[in-house]
Order: C-alpha cells, then structure tokens, then sequence
C-alpha cells in the first residue's frame, strides 16, 4: 500500500513569517505581539458593527443557542485573555499548569460577574465604554507580560491560546450577527468552478499529533492515530446549492428511508415542518441547465445564492440525509485531511464553508485534556462519541486559522455556523 506524507513527514517546526500563517500556532514573542493587537482591533471593529446594526438594542440582546449579547462576548474575549494570563501565578507552566491555578484580582473589580459566564447570569452588563476601556486595558496587560515571557512553548503557550481564543469568539460574532439578521458587509469566499472529484490512492496516514509536539494543539488534536485508507474518490468541492436543491426538489425532506432516527426525529421538531437549510426562504433545482434558485437571509438582506456557491447552515442531518439520497456518503475526517494535503494541486477547493465529517469525535489514543477548556463550550471529553467533527474553514475564519489540521467540532444538529459539507463514493 503506497503510503501519501503524514503529518510526521510534514514540517512541524515551521516559521511563520506574517501574522495570518496557520503557523502562528508556532509563533514566537515578536509576531504573537503583533497578532494578538490584530485580533483585538478585529474584536472592536467587529463590535462597533453590531453596536451600529443594533442601535439602543445592542445590550438588550437576549441569550439563546448560538446567540449571546454582542458586549457580552467582546467582554469575555478580554476576561478570558485576562483569567489564563494575568491573573494566572502559574501561566509559565504551560499545558502542565494546574486547572485552578492561583490567582491575582482582576483590573476590573467586577469583572468575575460580568464575564465569567454563562452570559444572562448577570442582571446587568457594563456599557459600551466600560467594556472598550476593559478591552484595550487588557490587552496591554498581555502585551507587557508577553514581552517578558519565555520563548518556549510552555511559556507561550497561553498567549497562542489567547489569540486561538479571540479569532474564534471574532468567528462567532459574525455567526451571530446572521442569527439576528444584522447587516455587516463580510463577502463569501468567491465560488470556484466545478472540477471533478479526485481519485486517490490507498494509504496510511497519521492523524493528530503527540500531545507534547510543538507549538499549540486543542485537546482534541493532540494523540495520534495510525489509519489505514483504502482507495477513495472525494468531491472537489462541498456540495452546491445547486446539487443540495435537486435534494429537495426531489422531496429530500419527506422521505423518511433517507434520514438515520436522530435526524428524522430532529426534522420533526422543527418548527413549521422543515423543508429548506437554516435561513433558506426558497429553493428549488431550476430547469435543468438553469442553476438553481435560491433566496437566503444573509446578514439581514435576501439574496440569490450562486449555484455553484456551497450549501450553508446545514446541520450534520441534513448532510448525511442527501449523501443517501445521492448513492454516497459524507467523506470521513482523515479522507479530508489526506485530500486537503494530496489534493491541493488538483482542485481540491476548501474554505468557503466547515465541513461536517462521517462518524463521531473520539479521542485519539495518547490525547491530553487542557487546563483551560474543562466546562467550557470548548471542551471535548462530554461530547466524545457523540459530536461530530468539522474540518476546513469558512469565509469568516481568520487567514491564520486556516490550516488543514484543524479539528472542530458540534453537535449534529447545530445549524447556525457556516457549516456544509462534501461527499465520497461508497
């Protein structure tokens, strides 16, 4: 069996050079300063957008699933920086640090019952000063430290956590605001034109890496897992509106022979009886060579959606439900992952959308729990077995978390991120 690189053959001590590199996981004093000044101004420009969109209501947003209030969030970007950096005694310690370290008092006396969580546990939340003020106070306590800080990666370790952290709050924020319908000028990633699904040869392949490897890992990307791949054929690109609309047309949504238990049972409660994707107001196939016709909500505004621009806000259901229907399957995680490396010369397209993936997260053998993300929505460990993993990126994903090694992760039946999907041949 030829055996395609695995992650051990691949650079693992690369250099980033700017600050959008998927390296930055790797990053040293010098870029990591500069990143996390980015993401902060990308949090408050992103803030100022919603505050302008929402007008006197942007503190009376009310919290609901995937739907916190915009402050909220922005506030505990900062706090979070603040938690695991400032205040922690034992930052030094890296991924060995203690899960309860001992801490210093916050700059902000009250910022414990503000921002620590869940959002609406507060009766009141600061006003928009209070929260910029917080915002940049904070950031240039990490930026002091950071310059003392050692250049190793327990040193730095929570300073990467830092800026993964804020980018992905950033990602969620633009989640939100199509939520609410909020009007923020962010573009979709141009559609590129249908290739032909790529063929690839049989292999082993190493997913993950040592939970001691370098730079910054999640706990669910740490350990390692040695796979055997038989020969497979994978889409391009994810599945278009165009092909996801003959899904529907083709009664997709009342055919009950093409939706597993859990997916059926979650249509069924739905409201108004489901027969679209999340935010989709029409859609239909087209005549055939016409495209298809599709008019989704998109940031407050209906639009068409391009045919060939992939199928968004789909839950894992819905994905597995058309792999039926069209005599295929949803591509597994170390298919993407292989297709994303082996295929990056042959069309294989990524980034528009994440992708769900087949079967369920599981811990790779040798994974290590983090310090930080016990209780959190970040955690892996209570969803083993039963979340399922999301490769790739979307267009809100900032450059610098664009890496094919990413592993995210949702319950099947969330629907409100950027999520599609793209299938293989049974």
């Amino acid at each position: 069996m030829p055996a395609l690189p695995g992650p051990a053959s691949r650079p693992t001590h690369a250099t980033p050079k700017t600050i959008d590199s998927p390296d930055m996981r790797r990053a040293g004093r010098e870029l990591l300063s500069l990143a996390l000044i980015d993401a902060r101004n990308h949090t408050l420009h992103l803030l100022s957008l919603c505050e302008q969109a929402l007008g006197a209501g942007a503190a009376l947003v009310q919290a609901q699933e995937g739907v916190v209030p915009p402050f909220w969030l922005a506030g505990h970007v900062a706090w979070f920086s603040e938690w695991w950096i400032a205040r922690n005694t034992q930052r030094a310690f890296g991924l060995d640090c203690p899960a309860r370290p001992t801490r210093l008092a916050s700059i902000e006396p009250r910022a414990d019952d503000w921002w620590s969580g869940p959002p609406g546990a507060s009766a009141e939340l600061p006003d928009a000063e209070a929260t910029r003020a917080y915002l940049l106070e904070t950031l240039e306590c990490t930026l002091d430290l950071l310059a003392r800080a050692a250049e190793t990666d327990a040193g730095l370790y929570f300073y990467r956590l830092a800026l993964l952290h804020e980018d992905l709050r950033g990602e969620q924020l633009i989640v939100m605001a199509q939520s609410l319908g909020l009007p923020l000028d962010i573009a979709l990633a141009p559609a590129a034109a249908p290739r032909e699904a790529l063929l690839l040869p049989a292999t082993h392949w190493t997913l993950g890496q040592p939970p001691d490897g370098p730079g910054f890992a999640l706990s669910q990307e740490t350990g390692t897992a040695r796979v055997s791949v038989p020969e497979f054929e994978i889409d391009a690109q994810p599945v278009s509106w165009q092909q996801f609309a003959e899904f529907v047309d083709d009664g997709g949504y009342d055919r009950q022979d093409l939706w597993q238990p859990g997916g059926w049972q979650w249509l069924a409660q739905q409201d108004e009886g489901r027969r679209a994707p999340r935010h989709v107001e029409q859609i239909g196939a087209g005549p055939r060579g016409a495209g298809s016709a599709v008019l989704q909500r998109r940031f407050g505004r209906m639009v068409q959606a391009g045919g060939h621009h992939a199928a968004v806000h789909l839950s894992w259901w819905e994905a597995d439900a058309w792999a039926r229907w069209a005599g295929r399957r949803v591509a597994t995680e170390v298919e993407w992952e292989i297709a994303a490396h082996a295929g990056a010369h042959r069309g294989f397209g990524w980034g528009g959308v994440h992708e769900w993936t087949a079967g369920t997260l599981q811990a790779w053998p040798g994974w290590r729990a983090d310090p930080w993300s016990l209780g959190t929505d970040f955690d892996p460990a209570p969803v083993f077995g039963t979340a399922r993993v999301l490769r790739g990126a979307s267009f809100a994903t900032r450059a610098r978390m664009r890496s094919p090694q990413w592993r995210g992760f949702a319950l099947p039946a969330r629907d409100d991120g950027f999520f599609g999907f793209r299938s293989c041949s049974i």
